[in-house]
């Protein structure tokens, strides 16, 4: 039994400005297992109907944090609560909620309508609503003509609408995605993330993604929340994550972003400017950052290279080490001054090789100024 003690909640207080009522809440849980915290005080509010992602490293507590919300672990602290309701001590067939496991769970020996109706009849449902509930998710899910088929008779995508439609058949309140798609090829897994965000979107149900894959979790979700280490380190939509990143680890988890360490920081009216040992220097906005030593951050898609300065920026010289054709993009390293600078551009825009020289222009708009390493 959990020793985790319930918070008082009353869930019915809509969030202002016209946003959505809270769904679920999630409040200081904490899980421990012997001296290693998996997840560390994890607060998040989770709106109707929108779709949250957990995205983070191997290891950084999102499975975990989610399977506290399914009921599968007891957290040792703190509480979640569906609509004002603590779930702490529920256990998991009566949480509400719906599970599509990264390898489906299907049962092999049954058909496809079988494997879907599974939730319902052990729920002692009556058969015409059994038969009404497959039937829709059936069509929902695009798989008419196959509720005869066991799952060995069916391909990966088609397995994993299946998993989809046996947890929607019950009608959650709250649908649980760990790691759903990862077991697709890439290009599939691109065609399903499109069709899940429609389909989740069309039904307007609470949704709660764990995935490794930004790209995924970019596609899909509403908001994002970032974990490392058994902690939630930021939240924000897509935009606000990528852009705005609030630690070194989050700029440097999500895309591809050049580190370069600062050898002189100052502060001065409301800024903090910093400047690399090859003059690049950069101000922002001081946010109190605090740390002993700092980097300055610019993404890859954010370095501008030319092969001779031009009229409107003179760049900063460099040699180009390697060259990559990435299809949407080429991928340029060029050594500055020692530091491996990486610049996506265009695949037509350039014709440089290794070995030659290049200028390279950093726009300071687009630079974040972060403590180095855990200094947060």
């Amino acid at each position: 039994m959990t020793t985790a003690k319930p918070l008082a909640h009353d869930g019915s207080a809509a969030a202002g400005g016209g946003e959505r009522e809270i769904d679920l809440d999630i409040r200081s849980v904490c899980k421990r297992y012997g001296g290693l915290a998996a997840v560390d005080n994890a607060s998040l509010s989770i709106r109707k109907g929108e779709i949250i992602s957990f995205l983070g490293p191997s290891g950084c507590g999102k499975s975990t944090l989610l399977n506290m919300i399914a009921g599968f672990v007891d957290p040792d602290e703190g509480d979640i609560a569906l609509r004002g309701r603590s779930l702490v001590n529920v256990p998991p067939h009566k949480r509400e909620t719906g599970m599509v496991f990264q390898h489906y769970a299907l049962f092999p020996h049954m058909r496809v309508a079988g494997n879907i109706a599974y939730g319902l009849e052990a729920r002692s449902q009556p058969a015409a609503l059994i038969r009404e509930r497959v039937a829709r998710m059936m069509s929902l899910l695009k798989l008419d003509g196959f509720e005869d088929r066991y799952p060995g008779e069916l391909s990966g995508g088609q397995r994993q609408r299946v998993a989809v439609a046996r947890a929607l058949a019950v009608q959650p309140k709250v649908l649980l995605l760990d790691e759903a798609l990862s077991a697709l090829d890439k290009n599939l897994r691109e065609e399903m993330q499109i069709e899940l965000s429609l389909l989740l979107r069309k039904l307007e149900i609470t949704t709660i993604m764990v995935t490794h894959d930004q790209a995924e979790a970019f596609a899909i979700s509403d908001r994002i929340a970032v974990m490392e280490r058994g902690r939630i380190v930021q939240v924000g939509t897509p935009q606000e994550v990528y852009r705005r990143p609030g630690s070194s680890f989050v700029v440097e988890f999500l895309g591809s972003a050049n580190r370069l360490p600062a050898e002189r920081v100052t502060r001065q009216d409301g800024e903090i400017e910093a400047v690399t040992a090859s003059g690049i220097r950069v101000r922002v906005k001081d946010e109190g950052q605090q740390g002993d030593a700092f980097n300055i951050y610019v993404r890859s898609e954010d370095v501008q290279l030319s092969p001779t300065p031009t009229a409107s920026h003179s760049g900063r010289p460099g040699r180009v080490t390697l060259v990559t054709f990435l299809g949407s993009v080429s991928r340029y390293v060029v050594d500055l001054d020692g530091v491996q600078v990486v610049a996506d551009c265009p695949p037509d825009g350039l014709h440089l090789s290794a070995g030659d020289d290049a200028y390279l222009d950093i726009a300071a708009a687009r630079c974040y100024v972060l403590p180095a390493g855990d200094q947060q």
